[in-house]
Parts: structure tokens; C-alpha cells; sequence
């Protein structure tokens, strides 16, 4: 038993080192660099309580911009990739994306939607998360109305389905929207981003993707078993359409979360399991820690990118589409094969 963990135990304390440097640097680096030791001067501060001789404008920098920004986008990222990874296992499909119920299409819709009518900030967030879920309920139940075909790919194209049509209500509201004020909003919103996360979007945000991880944890060992047929699955005592519906409020929650936040973030649902396959196998109670590491390091990382390594800061979602899309076709073609 020593033996079969202890490689997985390295593999862990690996990708949790790993973590923890690329956020180091990412406090660090920026258009305003802060050194190393300001940064352990100021922590050792705010855990003491004692007070620091450091400028104001480090102080602010610190805690008021890059920590919100980089604690959301490991939020994000370990959102996204968990719920990647659970649709992939729960759907027996390695194609599958946080966004193909729709999720990201409704809460894109809600946001714009909001936007045209003028709300303020707290308003986009909500009708962003509830267009989600609205989006998400109107796919399965659709679904359920489908009786004589196969459950999953029913879903499936129910999604992509109802997708394609709010995805066409959003192109209707940009072509409404005012050019100068509504129509840029809409469209850096949905490039997705986390220049705007603030304090207060971590205190909601989090508490939901937490509960929305708690069923993927405990239901970890059975989860594996819908990889297999539903027949088969049924046979061993799962009750497939009570674990599916879980399992597809669970992984919608924590992405209409993330998105409701962050924007539009593509790719990372979709490379970032296949990167912890790699690494620690199918298993589910394995990947699910990988895939929250990684998708947390891969976020922060790009988004450390997309506001150092140019004049101007690019939107995340166009950043992790060119990062996502040559890693997926490297494994690829290493794999010879999507698993």
C-alpha cells in the first residue's frame, strides 16, 4: 500500500510547491514591482498585528488589488477544473466542458442583460449566477422530457442546444447596446477577467464552490463508477439519475460561481483534467485534488501573464484560450488519443 501512494504523495507535494511559487511571483511581479521581502515584511505584519514601516502604496498594492485578484483566480481555477473533471467522468466524455449545459451561455446572458438595463455591479453578479442556473434547469429539464435515447447524449445536445440559442440573445443585446458605454462592458465581461474581483466577491463566492465540492468529495469512490455503462452502474447500486442530477447541480454551482465573478474563463475545464489524467490517472479521488491544483496554479499563472507580459492588460478568457488550445493539442498528440 506504501508503495501505491507514495509516488501520488510526491506528485501532490510537488504541484502544491509548484503553487506556491507561481503565487509568490505573482504577488511580486507586475507594472509595480514589489521585492520579496516587502512582501514577507507585510505578512509578517498582518499575522502579528504589529504595524510595518512599508509605503502606503506597496500596502495598497498588496492587499487591495493582487491578493483579491490572485485568491480569486485560484478560487476560479479549482472551480473550473473540478467541475471539468466531474462532468468528463459523469458524461464517460473527455470533450466535455463546464459550459456545455449552458452554464456559461445563461450567465453570460444575464450579465449583458443587466448591463443594457443600466443595473449596478451587484445586480450583473446576480442575474449573471441565476441566468446559469436558469440556464442549466431548462437544459435538464428538457432532457427529462426525452425518454427513449440515451440520458447523456440527450443532455449533451440539450445543452448545446439551449446554448446556441442564448448565446444568440446575447449577439441580439451587443447589437442593441450603446456603443460607447454598454457594448464595451458587455464585451470585456464575457472575455472574462479578475481585475474586478474584490474582497465582498470572495466571501459569497467561496462559501458556494466549497458546497458545491462537498458532494464531488464523499461521492468520490462512486463517481468512478459512471464511467461505466448505466446498466452496469445500476447492477453495483448506484441510482444513476439521483447521482447525475447531484453531480450536475453540484459542478453548475461552482462554475455559475466562478463565473459570476470572473467572467467568461474558457479552456481550463477542459485541458486541466486531462493534464491531472496525466499526471495521477483516472482514478476520481485522485484527479479531483489534481485538477483543483493545477486549475487554481493555471489560472493564477495566466492571469499573471495577461497583466505583466504586455503594455496593456489582455482579457484572461483570450489568454487561456491561446495557453489551453496548444496544451490540449500537445496531449494530444503525446496521448495519440483524448482519455
Amino acid at each position: 500500500m506504501k508503495q501505491i501512494k507514495s509516488p501520488l504523495i510526491g506528485q501532490m507535494n510537488l504541484l502544491i510547491l509548484f503553487s506556491a511559487v507561481i503565487v509568490f511571483v505573482s504577488f511580486c511581479v507586475g507594472h509595480f514591482p514589489i521585492h520579496p521581502s516587502e512582501i514577507a515584511q507585510a505578512v509578517f505584519a498582518g499575522l502579528s498585528g504589529g504595524s510595518t514601516d512599508l509605503p502606503d502604496e506597496i500596502m495598497v498594492v498588496l492587499w487591495k488589488i493582487r491578493a483579491p485578484r490572485i485568491f480569486g483566480g485560484l478560487l476560479v481555477g479549482a472551480a473550473l477544473a473540478a467541475a471539468g473533471c466531474t462532468y468528463q467522468s459523469m458524461f464517460r466524455n473527455p470533450l466535455v466542458s463546464p459550459g456545455i449545459l449552458g452554464i456559461s451561455a445563461g450567465s453570460g446572458l444575464g450579465a449583458s442583460l443587466a448591463t443594457f438595463l443600466g443595473l449596478p455591479v451587484m445586480w450583473i453578479q446576480i442575474m449573471a449566477f441565476g441566468g446559469g442556473l436558469a440556464a442549466v434547469g431548462g437544459v435538464w429539464l428538457t432532457a427529462a422530457r426525452v425518454r427513449r435515447h440515451d440520458p447523456v447524449l440527450v443532455l449533451v445536445l440539450a445543452g448545446v442546444a439551449v446554448g446556441t440559442l442564448l448565446g444568440a440573445g446575447i449577439s441580439i443585446l451587443k447589437i442593441m447596446a450603446d456603443p460607447s458605454m454598454q457594448l464595451p462592458a458587455i464585451t470585456f465581461w464575457l472575455m472574462g477577467g479578475l481585475n474586478a474581483i474584490t474582497p465582498g466577491d470572495l466571501v459569497w463566492a467561496g462559501p458556494l464552490v466549497l458546497l458545491g465540492l462537498v458532494p464531488m468529495v464523499l461521492l468520490r469512490w462512486r463517481i468512478n463508477l459512471m464511467s461505466l455503462s448505466d446498466e452496469e452502474a445500476t447492477t453495483l447500486g448506484i441510482n444513476i439519475v439521483r447521482m447525475r442530477l447531484l453531480l450536475v447541480v453540484s459542478a453548475t454551482l461552482i462554475t455559475a460561481a466562478a463565473v459570476t465573478v470572473a467572467g467568461v474563463i474558457g479552456w481550463v475545464g477542459l485541458v486541466v483534467p486531462h493534464m491531472a489524467r496525466l499526471l495521477v490517472g483516472p482514478e476520481f479521488s485522485r484527479l479531483l485534488p489534481a485538477s483543483l491544483l493545477i486549475g487554481a496554479t493555471f489560472v493564477v499563472g495566466a492571469d499573471t501573464l495577461a497583466r505583466t507580459a504586455f503594455a496593456i492588460e489582455l482579457p484572461l478568457g483570450i489568454l487561456t484560450a491561446l495557453v489551453g488550445a496548444p496544451v490540449f493539442l500537445w496531449l494530444l498528440g503525446r496521448t495519440g488519443r483524448i482519455r
